[in-house]
């Protein structure tokens, strides 16, 4: 099934915006996130409302037909569960916009969309980590090609003492 969803740079934007929105609880922050989101899709708004827990505690997040978005507040994310990292509440939310923006079939479009605006968030530091495996790597594939260039000599030498012991064996059986 092909799904839209923003391009990286601006998936990007949405994710620090929502990031940091999870650790200084600044609101500015998260409307930026979903006004940038909603833009891109052209939808009007949510309106979402916080809670402290939905469903005791069961819930993180609830979106209903009318555009309603229940959500819980990272303040209360991270105290009285068990999975409460900033990761997991960043994709509830992106999960629950996409109960909003994909309202048939919701909860397998829903996950999906989740899962597509996370993909290649972090594939710059996933690149810089292989960077630095490439740059520590070097020094040894230089060992790893001089052991190479070493060994061939070797082997070329061998065949050469091989080759001259077999030419002078031929000269003194014509010799004889």
């Amino acid at each position: 099934m092909r799904m839209i969803v923003p391009p990286l740079v601006h998936r990007r934007e949405i994710d620090r915006n929502l990031a940091e929105f999870f650790r200084v609880h600044r609101n500015s922050n998260f409307n930026r996130a979903i006004s940038s989101l909603c833009r891109y899709f052209n939808v009007r708004r949510p309106r979402i409302e916080w809670f402290e827990y939905i469903d005791w505690g069961k819930t993180a997040g609830r979106t209903y037909q009318d555009g309603r978005i229940h959500l819980v507040h990272p303040e209360n994310w991270k105290r009285g569960r068990v999975y409460f990292s900033e990761r997991l509440w960043v994709q509830m939310i992106y999960h629950e916009m996409g109960h909003f923006l994909f309202w048939t079939d919701a909860e397998r479009k829903a996950d999906l969309f989740s899962r597509r605006m996370v993909t290649g968030l972090r594939a710059s530091t996933r690149k810089a980590m292989v960077r630095s495996r490439n740059r520590a790597g070097v020094a040894s594939a230089r060992r790893a090609a001089e052991r190479l260039r070493q060994r061939r000599a070797r082997i070329a030498n061998s065949r050469k003492a091989k080759t001259i012991a077999r030419s002078g064996a031929r000269k003194s059986r014509r010799a004889a």
